[in-house]
């Protein structure tokens, strides 16, 4: 925060946690990804976000439609009679691990997760890591 940020986001960090409510084959994505499956995606929001690439993502890349009714209709941008799949309900399928029916959005750096631990243990350890940098 000294160095100028006013904030910081890490969600990508506190997925793979035991208070994560996400299904463990959700978490599972995370554990077993590799750098090269972290992708950008285009949304049917219309806005890129980066994922961790699986079968979903293939297919709808190769502009295959996934069948769907659009239960939500949930973000104004997203043109639900056009799009390929309706992103809240791949979400949805996603945290519940039915990941050949969704995706999982991560960070540019969630295939370094390789464990599932608690809250606190990501907390103390990012603090650690601020202290050690802060040193330098």
């Amino acid at each position: 925060m000294d160095l100028g940020a006013s904030g910081i986001q890490i969600a990508t960090r506190l997925v793979t946690t035991e208070e994560c409510d996400a299904s463990d084959s959700f978490k599972e994505t995370y554990l077993a990804s590799k750098k090269e499956d972290i992708v950008i995606i285009k949304s049917p929001v219309g806005m890129p976000g980066r994922a961790i690439s699986n079968s979903f993502i293939e297919k709808v890349g190769k502009g295959e439609c996934m069948p769907y009714k659009c239960p939500y209709h949930c973000i104004v941008t997203c043109d639900y009679q056009r799009s390929p799949y309706c992103i809240g309900l791949a979400l949805m399928n996603a945290k519940k691990g039915q990941m050949k029916h969704g995706f999982a959005f991560a960070g540019s750096n969630a295939y370094r997760a390789d464990k599932v631990t608690s809250v606190k243990e990501v907390m103390d350890s990012m603090l650690q890591e601020y202290e050690d940098s802060a040193k330098q």
